[in-house]
């Protein structure tokens, strides 16, 4: 696949036009455009690109910008961009919900009709090349200062055994005082159950939720304890066998509400494919693929705008249905790594909401016992939400780095730390990593390169760029020294509902931001980033690269393949890279997998580790990387 730069404005040396320019400003003004335009020369001339890489903007029509909150990069070589409602409310209420493919190849876009609003959710890679998205978003939040009509869940309970109950949206419950409340959407709830002991029939009454808010507005009809009441209307069994069980009902801030639905996107037919829906509805939940090939749900808001406490689930791709998992309750969007073992690491990272103390703890979380051990020596430990962490490559040696955070919600205190945590450890710790270059970052991204370093760029000082504290800043990590050096500065700023990601020509692509001010003086209102900036390392800035040529597309875990190779100074090794699926800076796919080679007459025979814990199913890019660590341009295989 062949790369193209976006238009660019040719940066040269200082001609007689901008002479003419220069000499009708003052001498400031004069002093910072030349220095403007020394720097714009500089950031163009070759040596500077072989050292640092280069930043592109690409052109994308005016037609096709949308929010991008989600990226994942598809076996087709495509990026799957999805807005959803794009985190606009104007943009929920109107059912405006969008999804964008972009072909890198050729800067092409093409717009996917997208079901529902899948801003918030969750999504992961299956073995089949199809990728699961799943929850989103059935409800705004509603301010403190913006809530009109007092709101609450509502515990609903059926006692006939013989079927379920169904209610669609406004459904009324009374209270014994009078007072109406109205279900915001439509809900079910399942049948009673029936147990047989003894000669003696037990009824459990099922259970559903669903969300109410005030008939009449005002703060007369907020409810302080526990009440019930009885259903009106179609369905509500006026036999007295359905009840609803409200708690508190107040005019405190309304939480977004999650989406159960669920979907397989299909890259080939390039269309959205409903599968089950999940048993609890999850907005900004994770979803990480396992060792068997299942993947699972974990965290997020509920249809209520509670967090999910525990109540896991996984999805079977085989069968496209959901089951129960063990309980472990996190923040929402946390980032948990597949490792050895089919074990999960969580690294800390998460994108806040929940709890301020519990289930903020890294660990190691072992499903199959569901036991969970705290991995301890992490330096600023309340400094984990917004952070970026990835599994360092290759993905053999079994460490994660945490990078930046900053604390709970909307605070201003930010860290430049780094740790890593070697998994292999008897007794696994975090040892401090070399502080970032920057003065302390929230959501910075970070991608694992081909020549196994790790580009981390963008974030900013405070919270959602506050005070126009976003970050121009971009720099290599380099597992093999621990130590950070520069690269090229990116002109787009990146905060809040950002995302980067590796392309299969060796380029990174950045997306979204959604920053709360348009200025350092937060006067005035942000405006969400839908410019895509593509990064060019410095290995593209080289005369030559491999080339891979044959080679199966299918390749199973523990065989070997054959593929040709071309055009390289000497040939290093191969890598075996998984495609991002990321959200919040939030990337739990990627990885890259050393592999074992033989040199043949035409190229290498490669050969994939048996492990499902270092290579779970699925779509990978294949990299061959020579002596000097330029990589080729990707060979797309599936490992079986």
């Amino acid at each position: 696949m062949k790369y193209r730069r976006s238009p660019r404005f040719r940066k040269t040396a200082l001609g007689a036009t901008a002479l003419a320019a220069v000499a009708t400003l003052n001498a400031p003004a004069a002093a910072d455009f030349l220095t403007y335009r020394y720097h714009e020369y500089r950031i163009d001339q070759p040596d500077y690109r072989a050292a640092k890489g280069h930043w592109d903007v690409v052109e994308v029509p005016e037609r096709y910008r949308s929010n991008t909150v989600h990226a994942a990069l598809l076996h087709t070589g495509k990026v799957l961009l999805i807005a959803g409602s794009g985190s606009r409310r104007e943009q929920f209420d109107a059912g405006g919900f969008t999804t964008l493919l972009w072909d890198p190849s050729n800067d092409s876009f093409r717009f996917v009709p997208t079901p529902q609003d899948l801003f918030g959710s969750g999504h992961a890679q299956l073995p089949n090349g199809r990728l699961l998205v799943a929850g989103g978003t059935a409800r705004y939040e509603v301010p403190g200062g913006d809530v009109r009509r007092a709101a609450g869940p509502m515990l609903v309970r059926n006692d006939d055994p013989d079927r379920a109950r169904t209610f669609r949206r406004g459904t009324v419950f009374v209270g014994g005082d009078g007072r109406r409340y109205r279900s915001v959407r439509a809900f079910t709830v399942p049948a009673a159950t029936e147990q047989h002991r003894r000669g003696r029939t037990a009824v459990s009454p099922g259970e559903g939720r669903t969300f109410v808010e005030a008939v009449r507005a005002g703060r007369g009809q907020a409810v302080g304890a526990p009440a019930r009441y009885r259903v009106v209307g179609p369905g509500g069994g006026a036999d007295g066998s359905v009840e609803g069980l409200g708690g508190r009902i107040t005019m405190a801030k309304q939480e977004y509400q999650g989406l159960r639905s669920a979907y397989e996107f299909d890259p080939v037919a390039e269309r959205y494919v409903p599968v089950r829906p999940m048993s609890e509805a999850r907005w900004n939940p994770t979803l990480v693929p396992l060792r068997d090939g299942r993947v699972l749900a974990t965290s997020g808001l509920n249809d209520a705008g509670q967090l999910v406490a525990g109540h896991n689930e996984t999805y079977d791709p085989a069968t496209r249905r959901w089951s129960a998992a063990p309980d472990r309750s996190f923040p929402t969007y946390p980032a948990l790594f597949l490792i050895r073992g089919g074990k999960l690491f969580y690294s800390g990272a998460n994108s806040g909401y929940g709890s301020t103390t519990e289930g903020r703890t890294p660990g190691v979380w072992d499903l199959r016992h569901n036991r969970f051990t705290p991995v301890p020596g992490l330096a600023a430990p309340r400094l984990t939400e917004t952070s970026a962490s990835v599994l360092l490559p290759p993905a053999q040696d079994q460490k994660v780095m945490l990078l930046g955070g900053g604390g709970v919600g909307e605070s201003d205190r930010a860290t430049a730390r780094t740790a890593v945590a070697d998994l292999r450890a008897r007794h696994p710790r975090f040892v401090d990593g070399p502080d970032l270059p920057l003065p302390g970052v929230r959501y910075l991204s970070s991608v694992i390169l081909p020549d196994d370093r790790v580009l981390t760029t963008g974030g900013s000082v405070r919270y959602r760029g506050r005070n126009g504290s976003d970050l121009h800043k971009a720099q290599f990590y380099d597992p093999r020294t621990n130590t950070f050096v520069p690269a090229a500065d990116p002109t787009v700023g990146r905060n809040h509902h950002s995302a980067a990601l590796l392309l299969p020509d060796g380029r990174v692509a950045t997306f979204g931001s959604d920053p709360l001010f348009g200025d350092s003086r937060n006067s005035e209102p942000g405006t969400f980033e839908q410019r895509i900036e593509v990064y060019s390392p410095p290995y593209l800035h080289r005369d030559r690269r491999p080339v891979i040529s044959g080679g199966p597309e299918r390749v199973r875990r523990g065989g070997s393949a054959e593929f040709g190779v071309t055009g390289t100074r000497g040939l290093d090794r191969f890598r075996l890279v998984r495609p991002s699926a990321v959200t919040h800076t939030t990337d739990v796919e990627q990885r890259s997998v050393e592999l074992d080679f033989v040199r043949t007459r035409k190229g290498a025979r490669v050969t994939v580790p048996a492990d499902p814990s270092l290579v779970p199913r699925g779509w990978y890019m294949l990299f061959a990387v020579d002596r000097a660590g330029t990589p080729s341009e990707a060979a797309w295989i599936q490992v079986t």
